[in-house]
């Protein structure tokens, strides 16, 4: 039987256009958007369906439909924003992937990146248009994030080891995740908090009298939410076994124990190891060098931060570490586990990804 269903859109390239569409593809500045689009037209070009197509470059029949469309009908302009009703295009196609291209591979001789006013005096268009192409090809020239590779040998098994662990725990045993945040100040502010009113947030001065400092051991509980903690006024092994004697005590005798933890030195001395191996319910798996992210009781570390640390005023060690234990007695009577969704093949393959855009990475 014939197949039925909405026949898709011919599409036919010409050489210009194909190695318009090739050139941002092989580019590793190109965004990932774009050059996903870019690999939808190429495919499409084959006379492949759309399913196969999406199949092809990892996306959806119904994706690869719209933009097989919006290509027939606008050629490489459709790829952007759709077309809005008005008068005739001022600029052309060349324009934009002028625009496009400085905004990526240069920067202006006097600063470290592009504005919409430089970039429209270096181009010769207005500064909305430049606005414009930029929101439609999703370019924030003013904003930076930060970022780290390990450089672990072992990264792969330990992404395997600790994702595992969080999607597939073992039977009869508790998972769970350990660091500790140090150096944790007790600050005073040099003249009191005013605090808010109506039109007026609170305020505080910007310097502050330093009264010592603590560190908190801590045990997030991933299938719970629950959370373990010690204060201690050092950061040495001789803590960090006080800290797996405490797990030791609260855990139920008959669970094993797998902790995730870094590779902090503290971690791994001799008299942790003898201890650890004086009690064999206890496995400890390390996270990858520089790998923080994947510990979850960071994300619980950046809540105790936010919600009690930041603002907090506290005249002495004693005052900061009674806070900390209230918060955390608090935190556990309604815990929130944190769900990890991606697996450890989706975490490296997205991780290729970013890699094939750095030019020099080594990978």
């Amino acid at each position: 039987m014939a197949r039925t269903g909405r026949p898709k859109a011919e599409l036919l390239l010409t050489d210009e256009e194909r190695a318009a569409l090739e050139g941002w593809v092989r580019r590793r500045s190109t965004s990932q958007a774009w050059a996903l689009r870019c690999r939808i037209i190429l495919a499409c070009a084959t006379g492949a369906t759309n399913k196969d197509v999406a199949a092809q470059v990892g996306s959806t029949p119904q994706a690869v439909s719209r933009w097989r469309a919006r290509f027939v009908e606008y050629r490489i302009a459709g790829l952007g924003d759709m077309p809005r009703s008005g008068g005739p295009r001022t600029v052309t196609d060349e324009q934009v992937a002028a625009v496009i291209t400085k905004t990526l591979e240069s920067t202006p001789k006097d600063a470290t990146h592009w504005s919409t006013r430089s970039m429209a005096k270096q181009v010769g268009l207005s500064q909305s248009t430049v606005s414009r192409i930029w929101r439609a090809f999703g370019l924030q020239p003013h904003r930076s994030e930060t970022f780290k590779l390990s450089t672990d040998p072992y990264f792969v098994d330990k992404v395997h080891d600790v994702v595992g662990l969080y999607l597939d725990p073992p039977e009869r045993a508790l998972v769970f995740c350990v660091d500790e945040k140090s150096q944790i100040q007790a600050l005073d502010r040099s003249q009191p908090v005013l605090p808010m009113m109506p039109g007026v947030p609170e305020r505080a001065t910007h310097d502050y009298v330093r009264a010592g400092t603590t560190t908190l051991f801590a045990a997030l509980e991933v299938a719970t939410g629950k959370v373990i903690g010690s204060l201690h006024r050092q950061h040495r092994a001789t803590e960090f076994k006080a800290f797996l004697r405490t797990l030791d005590k609260q855990v139920p005798a008959g669970l094993d124990i797998h902790l995730i933890c870094d590779n902090y030195a503290t971690h791994k001395t001799p008299a942790v190891k003898k201890w650890l191996l004086a009690h064999p319910r206890f496995h400890l798996h390390f996270t990858p060098t520089g790998s923080s992210w994947l510990n979850l009781v960071e994300r619980w570390f950046a809540e105790l931060t936010n919600k009690q640390l930041r603002r907090g005023v506290h005249k002495s060690v004693q005052a900061l570490e009674k806070d900390i234990r209230d918060w955390i007695a608090a935190w556990n009577t309604d815990p929130r586990p944190y769900v990890w969704t991606k697996t450890a093949d989706e975490i490296l393959e997205r991780l290729a990804g970013y890699l094939n855009r750095i030019p020099n990475s080594g990978h």
